[in-house]
């Protein structure tokens, strides 16, 4: 199998920008708001000081956890949620307790990659989104023409994915909605016999199943993925694995993703996924990937 390293720089948005980072935080627009957020990954001098950036909201995080805390909101007029668009999906954007907006800007990447690859494969194809979030991953798929199964053990985030395929127009795609435990699902998947052409993983590094079942990146990822191999089908397209704060390598994910594929061929790639600032040349940084796909004709 060959592997090539790359950056995978996520530089098709018209309706997101990373405006500055910086000391520990980033300014971002999203469609019609900009937001403060903390990330310990920018801890360069931003262009302008944090203090003098305007935005609708700041997020406050508690102490010693930047994921979790609460919005400040420094417009009256701004509302809590609102929609956005990506390459003709329409989807909904809000502030939520974890300071994430309920999409992943560096993650389109990896949706246009997975929409080329369903178009020009010129036949059916049967995806699996595993940890799918809210399910831009799936829309996008879907919008290509796949039969998407999509899976996250939070209900109200698929209840977000079921919203936003209304808010795309996509109601009459393929798309299996399922809040379950990953290990459990795919297990079952495994004795049913079902057959997957495309996998995408995006794992947390730690996580909770429906019955409390707990997940964490390092332990538990080997066996997942050896699973999953038994998913594949005999016609198989792509896998994409990312994962965010983890004390991993891209090189370490991407060889224990490929030796799960092992007798596949085809080639993956291997690197970093980053944001692009609108008016500086600096990158910033915030996430691993390895994405596989067969052989092309």
């Amino acid at each position: 199998m060959k592997i090539k390293q790359r950056l995978f720089l996520a530089d098709d948005w018209d309706d997101y920008a990373l405006l500055d980072s910086g000391d520990g935080h980033k300014l971002e627009r999203f469609g019609s708001q900009t937001l403060i957020r903390p990330d310990p990954q920018a801890f360069w001098q931003p262009s302008r000081p944090v203090a003098h950036w305007s935005a609708d909201a700041i997020f406050d995080p508690k102490s010693g956890d930047d994921d979790r805390g609460q919005w400040r909101s420094l417009s009256p007029l701004a509302p809590d949620h609102w929609t956005m668009r990506w390459n003709m999906l329409t989807f909904e954007a809000r502030r939520t307790p974890f300071r994430h907006v309920g999409l992943f800007p560096e993650h389109s990447v990896h949706w246009r990659y997975a929409q080329e690859l369903i178009r020009g494969s010129g036949r059916p194809v049967r995806v699996l989104n595993l940890f799918g979030h809210t399910g831009l991953m799936s829309l996008a798929c879907a919008a290509a023409g796949a039969d998407v199964t999509h899976l996250d053990a939070s209900p109200k985030s698929n209840g977000f994915g079921k919203q936003n395929q209304i808010l795309s127009g996509l109601q009459d795609r393929p798309i299996r909605w399922i809040s379950d435990d990953a290990m459990k699902f795919v297990a079952r998947e495994i004795r049913r016999g079902r057959k997957y052409d495309a996998i995408v993983l995006d794992p947390p590094k730690f996580g909770r199943g429906t019955k409390n079942e707990t997940w964490r990146f390092e332990q538990d990822l080997p066996e997942l993925l050896a699973r999953l191999r038994m998913l594949i089908s005999d016609m198989p397209l792509f896998v994409i694995l990312t994962a965010y704060a983890v004390r991993l390598s891209h090189i370490a994910l991407a060889q224990a993703l490929a030796s799960h594929l092992e007798g596949l061929g085809g080639e993956m790639e291997m690197g970093e996924m980053a944001l692009p600032h609108s008016d500086d040349p600096r990158l910033l940084p915030t996430a691993i990937c390895a994405r596989w796909r067969t052989a092309p004709v």
